[in-house]
Formats: C-alpha cells, structure tokens, sequence
C-alpha cells in the first residue's frame, strides 16, 4: 500500500501553511498601497508522480515522489511589445522543493528558476497554459569519495546542477484575486555531464495548486498599433563550447567545440523556425581512443560528430526559447543514438532590422540523449 509521509504529515502540512503565510505577508502590503501592483501574486502547487527511468543501470525507482512548487508571478500588461505578441503571458520565479522518496539513494532537491508562462487558449473563467524553465539545482545526495564514500550513486556528481520544469495547466479564474489550477509537470536536474557520475533525475508529475492576486490578477491591458515585422530569411551560425569529462570520478575535463550553420525565417511576428547543420568536436572521446590505443593514428576521424537539424524559437523581446531536434549522419566512436534534442536560452545583444549583422546573441543550451544531458553549450550567434 502507498503512504504519504511527505504529503500529509503533520510537519510538511506546518511547514507548507508557515512558507505560504511568509510568502503572501509582503502581498498584504501591496494590496494596501496602490493599483500600480496590479499583476502581482504569489502561485504553490503540489505535485506527486514518479521518476522517469533513463537510462538501464538507473537505481531502483521510488513508488512516490513528490514536491512543492511555490513562486512570485507578474501578470504582463503590454508595455512592451513582445508581451502583447505574446497574448500577455505571465512570468515569475520559482522555487521547488522535492523529495524523491528514497533519501539514501536521490536524496532531495531545490531548484531555483525564472520561467514564462504562455496562454494557449484563454477564455472568461478558463485558461489552458503553458511553462517554460530553466535554473539552478541543488541534490543532498552525490557521489563522493572521501569523507562520505558514496562511490555507487550514479546519479549525480554534485551538489550544484542545472534545474529545468516545463509544466501545462487548466486554470479555473474563480475571481481577480484567486485562481486554481491543476496540471502536468516534468522536472529535470543534472550537471550535464560536466562530471561524472551524472544519469541525472526526470521526474513526471501531477499538481494541483492556487495563484492568488492582492490586488487584482487583470492588470489593464495596454494596446498599441504594433507594426508587424517582415517574414525575412536569415542566414545564421553558433559557436559553442561545452566540456566533459570522463567515466572516472573527478577525471579531467575535456573540450567540445560545436559549430552550428542553419537558416531561420521569422513568422507571425513572434517566432523563427530553422534547419541547418551541427558539427561537435569531442576531446574527451579522442582522448579515450588515445589512451586505449583503439584506431592509432585515425583518432579524430571517429571523434567528431555531425547532425541535421530543425527547431522553433520562441522569441520574447532580447530573450528567444529555443527547442530544436537533431538527427546525426556521423557518430563518434562512443554514440550510436538516432537523435537528440537541444534546449535552452538565447539572450539577443544586437537586434536589428536593417543592415548586415541583424543579430548577435549569446546562447545556453542543453544538449541530451534521449532526455539523458549530454552536454551544456555555451556560445555567441549571429543572424545575417
């Protein structure tokens, strides 16, 4: 039989009410000021679910693994142009905390994380949405030598990782003040395989939870006579570099250098699709055939990989989500996978309508294998 030690103890139950009681005092003064914070609540949701098996030498699985979300949310009001673009998406900071429901082996985690919320249909009392994103981490539990001796955990490497959600919701509007929601979410957090060991933890779940506004959560909405921008065609590239280390626990670092050529063609004012060409460099892996004397001589031939690839962005003002699929033609001697994803950030520093360079941009990424990271990118862009 299932039990709920974490969701219905008398102490998780204390401290959830005492969180919510903190959170919201600051909230009470808001409401006392002025309609200027009109937007402006404070969102907890509780999620229950299991961990998603990655990989064949994953740990054994809990039967339950739970976590609460809670965060600070602004309403957009069109100010900006993006945001009514966007059909006034919401965005915030989160703040989750999970239990995984076997502390020897995962641990607990908190994550850290500005995310966007976009409407996907909207109506009076009704919302259908979606959730985007992307932080820091921190697991209890990884494998160490000395002083703890955990050598089995493969789970993660360290304390610190990447922490990603990406969540969809039905949200009943009871009034300008209260919302509830329930869902679907899926969180991940790993080091990228910045050192090993690194399987890293999905975890799926449901939720159900509340967002409440002090003041109201329907800000006026500011509309302008925005221009639509031109469908125009871009020729693009992406410099990257990542690093990865070896099986071996606190092994060497290893650069992976990763070029990108593709095309993009802006749409609907507010999106770009592209395909192109992904090339990466593995050190690490011409380091491995190097050391076991495998291929001597013919090393880089069988360290390198190339893929085609297609992707959407989201663009949200200087910031673009981008989410793209990856089909190799050309393997490195230590991967055979059919495809891959890569997810992550661009922040815009040059954007432009006229003239050569239209766009530069630095970029994050994640690069993973069947939803197992691979590799964080972190490069420059430019649009022509």
């Amino acid at each position: 039989m299932l039990r709920f030690p974490f969701l219905l103890s008398f102490r998780f139950m204390r401290s959830l009410a005492f969180i919510c009681l903190l959170l919201a005092f600051p909230f009470v003064l808001i409401a006392q000021s002025s309609d200027k914070h009109a937007g402006y609540g404070i969102e907890a949701d509780l999620c229950a679910g299991r961990i998603i098996r990655n990989n064949i030498v994953f740990p054994p699985i809990p039967a339950l693994s739970t976590s609460l979300n809670v965060a600070f949310v602004q309403q957009t009001d069109g100010r900006k142009a993006w945001q009514q673009r966007r059909r006034y998406p919401l965005i915030g900071l989160g703040l989750s905390y999970t239990n995984y429901g076997n502390n020897d082996i995962y641990g607990q985690s908190i994550g850290l994380y500005p995310f966007i919320q976009v409407p996907i249909v909207r109506g009076k009392n009704l919302e259908w949405a979606c959730r985007a994103g992307l932080g820091i981490g921190y697991i209890s539990k990884h494998a160490s030598r000395f002083p703890d001796w955990d050598t089995i955990n493969n789970i993660s490497s360290s304390h610190f990782n990447n922490y990603t959600l990406l969540a969809t919701d039905l949200r009943y509007h009871i009034n300008e003040h209260w919302d509830i929601q329930a869902g679907l979410t899926i969180s991940h957090i790993s080091n990228g395989e910045l050192r090993h060991p690194n399987l890293g933890v999905n975890l799926g779940a449901g939720h159900i939870g509340f967002r409440y506004f002090p003041v109201s959560a329907k800000p006026g909405h500011i509309v302008k006579d925005l221009p639509k921008l031109k469908g125009r065609w871009l020729i693009q590239a992406r410099m990257g570099i990542g690093f990865k280390s070896m099986q071996a626990m606190d092994g060497p670092l290893y650069p992976v250098y990763m070029p990108s050529l593709y095309i993009s063609k802006r749409y609907a004012s507010r999106n770009k699709i592209f395909a192109g060409l992904d090339y990466s460099y593995y050190h690490n892996v011409y380091a491995f055939l190097q050391n076991n004397e495998i291929f001597p001589g013919h090393e880089k031939e069988h360290s390198w990989e190339a893929s085609i690839f297609a992707g959407n962005e989201f663009l949200f003002g200087r910031f673009g989500i981008l989410l793209q699929l990856s089909i190799p033609i050309h393997h490195t001697y230590l991967r055979e996978d059919k495809y891959y994803q890569k997810v992550g950030y661009n922040f815009y520093l040059v954007q432009r309508e006229q003239g050569v360079l239209k766009e530069l941009c630095a970029t994050v990424l994640i690069k993973a294998n069947k939803f197992q990271a691979d590799v964080f990118e972190f490069g420059l862009g430019v649009g022509l």
